[in-house]
């Protein structure tokens, strides 16, 4: 039986306790059918906030009220459908890993607790989006060719949870500055599917945080130094993949290209934003022995270097000029 010390044990039972006794359901907790929560396509709460690459840009900020709804409704229902695509790699990749643990390892109880979970997720992302009545494709058309194929990662179980960390923080990240900026500046709907995604997504990330402390530490010098490398390309790379649009936006709505290139993510403002997804992993990083003078320089190339979290779920301060 792979050997497991106590105290990842003990964050194990926690966890898996936490699924059982603080759950949701997208059918019991979100009450579709309620005027509250009824789409209003007119709503000038789908304008983007300034926590979104597009919505922070200038271009956007110009357009009449009417263009801003429009362009936000179709950008948070497709964040809403990138989600939930990169929750089934999730779930595929897990049930991988957790298929081929020993009898009697706790992982593969808080595993499975977590893919139900995520299901839940899947569902409710759909709805919202089914509801928006918007043909939301989701990732890049690229990304949707290929991600039929990531969950093999899971046969390297630290890349795969380094992957599922680069995918959940940008979007646990921009959700809870969306929360933040306050209850009256989002849909029902969408501040519902938020509040449940981050309450039971602050369990998935917990997990992978352990996780990684719990084998990032049995590897070698040979190894450690590899992952150090591995860890910020897979950041950079998943992080484009989960929060920049497909061409359907640029196309349907008329945005000059020039605007998409800087909103995602050539400017300063938008690397800023870049940056503020993985001060936690960069925290993590930091934890785990991975910041070397090799990878520092990568994360920096990467231009998603910056200031560590100290904390879990630190809110991002831009850096400012002195």
């Amino acid at each position: 039986m792979t050997t497991i010390d106590q105290d990842y044990r003990d964050t194990l039972r926690v966890l898996s306790e936490g699924s059982v006794t603080r759950r949701f359901d997208p059918y019991l907790d979100i009450d579709w059918d309620s005027p509250e929560f009824r789409i209003d396509a007119d709503d000038p709460r789908w304008i983007l906030p300034d926590c979104d690459p597009l919505g922070a840009h200038p271009w956007y900020k110009a357009q009449p009220e009417k263009r801003r709804i429009e362009i936000g409704m179709w950008r948070v229902a497709n964040i809403q459908k990138v989600g939930l695509q990169f929750e089934s790699v999730l779930i595929r990749g897990m049930m991988q890993y957790a298929m081929r643990l020993p009898n009697g390892t706790p992982e593969f109880r808080y595993c499975l607790h977590e893919m139900t979970e995520e299901c839940n997720h899947i569902q409710m992302f759909q709805e919202l989006v089914n509801r928006t009545g918007l043909a939301v494709p989701g990732m890049r058309a690229d990304y949707r060719a290929t991600s039929h194929f990531w969950h093999l990662a899971a046969y390297l179980p630290i890349v795969f949870f380094i992957g599922i960390l680069a995918g959940e923080e940008p979007i646990d990240h921009f959700q809870k500055e969306a929360v933040r900026a306050g209850e009256d500046e989002l849909p029902p709907a969408v501040l519902r599917t938020m509040e449940i995604h981050i309450a039971e997504e602050a369990r998935h990330i917990s997990f992978a945080h352990r996780f990684l402390h719990d084998k990032v530490r049995r590897q070698g010098r040979v190894g450690k130094g590899a992952t150090s490398l591995a860890y910020p390309v897979i950041m950079r790379w998943l992080a484009g993949a989960i929060m920049s649009p497909p061409r359907d936006l640029e196309k349907r709505f008329g945005i000059p290209r020039s605007v998409m290139k800087e909103a995602f993510w050539d400017s300063p403002a938008s690397r800023e934003i870049m940056r503020g997804y993985f001060g936690d992993v960069r925290m993590l990083a930091d934890e785990l022995g991975l910041m070397n003078p090799v990878s520092t320089r990568l994360w920096k190339a990467l231009k998603i270097d910056g200031r560590p979290s100290r904390h879990r779920g630190e809110p991002h301060r831009p850096a400012r000029a002195a």
